[in-house]
């Protein structure tokens, strides 16, 4: 199955932490820095030069091709399933085109696949990092 996920960090405390040489876990685990598309596509489905977009308010940031992967989904299936176990309903993130920026309370994200659909977003303010 394919869908749309955004993969948030917290940049300010993934830095942190990596001055501190500790793990940077937090950075990607806050709740909601994970949001899911409601679409879905269902496999096979050949994913090849297909646009991959994310705006924040509006405002493309990001704008690339499934093309411009590293690696292919296949080596991608292949390499994680060397190290663990891939049961029904995991999911694998690939990446994100360059444009990676900041966001703040109150900007709307929009993120897309084309021909899988689209995940849309409200930023809010969390909790504070201990680190």
């Amino acid at each position: 199955m394919w869908l749309v996920c955004l993969d948030m960090t917290a940049r300010d405390v993934q830095d942190a932490a990596k001055a501190k040489r500790l793990p940077w876990a937090e950075a990607k685990g806050y709740d909601s820095f994970a949001p899911v598309g409601s679409r879905a596509r269902a496999a096979p489905w050949d994913y090849h030069g297909r646009s991959v977009w994310l705006s924040v308010n509006g405002q493309q940031r990001q704008h690339g091709n499934t093309d411009l992967m590293l690696f292919s989904i296949e080596r991608i299936i292949s390499e994680l399933s060397r190290c663990m176990t891939l049961e029904s309903g995991d999911m694998i993130l690939t990446g994100t085109p360059a444009g990676v920026g900041p966001v703040r309370a109150g900007d709307v994200i929009t993120a897309g696949i084309e021909g899988i659909g689209e995940v849309s977003v409200a930023v809010v303010a969390g909790p504070s990092s201990k680190l």
